[in-house]
């Protein structure tokens, strides 16, 4: 959440008539940047042996291996088809490169016009949202493929899977990421560090725009009700965000959300994985929901007394005050083990090991600038001094 304070498993290749193969070349632009060539091959056996089916190019096993909780979105499986029957139309292959890993070439400028001429044809603009996310996610899909390690979303060569140490939350916590789709599959996105240590059912992925996973989310919301929902935002200054002392701390205080801790239920805890240009459109579509579902859009809201995160050497944030993903966990579990009524859980302990993690990615991505020449320091945006 930039807005607040393994190796791979066999690849799926599927069709009814066309199978692919996929072949990267790297390049030095960093993200998702390289190049994808899909060629038909034509051994059916391929497909079964990698888990892939004759529905589709994505797999639903293989959706659930990038940390998806969701089943296989409609909307992303029909532009991956769509891409596929137009690579045949075109005669043009896939090819994916730049800064941001976009569809370049032939087929790249082919599919510009197309998918732009969709996206305006669209009326509705919830329709065009929830099409601009899919495209999104299904681009990444396709563009990562072979290349990332499908838990980590590292390059292969620079997994870190081996030196993540998975860690049980505790269970009256539920983590939601609620990730913009630009940000799927980012190799320096801390979000998915909090499944790769707690799991999938502990921090759960939730990807704006994308009609499944925000349907499951939701849905969890309304079984546990609003005062056991807690949106992580810095906005100090409303009324509506409390400390994390305030929300939880007293017992006898007339915050609905002080006895949450002694209840034997669920607390979940949204987190927005996103650049802070686009978290506050994520929180806003978060209040307009959560009006549709409680009759009100005020969702409750945390801010962390958080420090600098240990990304800042390599993704500095705005101002001090605005940290990754990860490190909003992290300061949440803790200033959670600070409350009496909590310290007996292992809180400390949870957001040591998420700590430990962001260490080991901030380690796999220094490793990979100094392999390919580039600066390990990235220009400072602010001008605080940090004592």
């Amino acid at each position: 959440m930039r807005c607040f304070a393994g190796a791979s498993s066999a690849l799926d290749f599927s069709s009814p008539s066309l199978l692919f193969s996929y072949r990267i070349r790297r390049r030095q632009l960093g993200g998702i940047g390289r190049r994808l060539v899909m060629n038909s091959v034509s051994s059916q056996a391929r497909s079964r042996e990698s888990g892939g089916c004759d529905d589709g190019v994505v797999t639903e096993e293989e959706w659930r291996r990038w940390g998806a909780v969701s089943p296989l979105p409609a909307a992303v499986k029909q532009i991956v088809n769509d891409l596929k029957v137009l690579e045949l139309k075109v005669d043009a292959q896939i090819e994916f490169g730049g800064n941001g890993g976009k569809l370049q070439g032939a087929f790249g400028a082919y599919e510009d016009k197309k998918h732009r001429a969709t996206y305006e044809a669209l009326e509705d603009p919830e329709k065009k949202f929830r099409f601009f996310s899919a495209r999104q996610v299904a681009c990444r899909l396709l563009g990562s493929r072979g290349y990332l390690c499908q838990k980590c979303w590292l390059a292969m060569e620079d997994c870190m899977c081996a030196n993540v140490k998975p860690c049980d939350l505790w269970k009256r916590i539920r983590f939601w990421l609620y990730m913009h789709p630009r940000d799927f599959l980012r190799q320096n996105n801390t979000g998915k560090l909090l499944w790769q240590v707690f799991g999938v059912h502990s921090a759960s992925l939730c990807i704006f725009g994308i009609a499944e996973d925000e349907e499951i989310m939701w849905d969890e919301f309304k079984r546990a009700g609003k005062s056991h929902v807690r949106c992580l935002y810095p906005n100090q200054n409303s009324e509506l965000t409390l400390s994390v002392e305030n929300a939880f701390g007293d017992s006898t205080s007339e915050n609905p959300g002080s006895s949450m801790v002694y209840e034997d239920s669920t607390l979940h805890f949204i987190l927005l994985d996103g650049t802070w240009n686009n978290s506050a459109a994520m929180l806003k579509r978060l209040k307009d929901h959560a009006k549709t579902v409680w009759g009100d859009e005020d969702l409750p809201c945390i801010s962390l007394a958080t420090g600098a995160s240990a990304m800042h050497k390599l993704r500095p944030q705005p101002s001090w005050d605005r940290t990754c993903t990860a490190a909003a966990a992290i300061g949440l579990l803790s200033e959670l083990s600070l409350l009496p009524q909590l310290s007996s859980y292992g809180l400390d302990k949870q957001a040591d090991a998420v700590e430990e993690a962001l260490v080991v990615l901030l380690d796999s991505l220094t490793g990979r600038r100094l392999r390919m020449g580039r600066s390990i320091t990235r220009k400072v945006r602010n001008t605080i001094n940090i004592c």
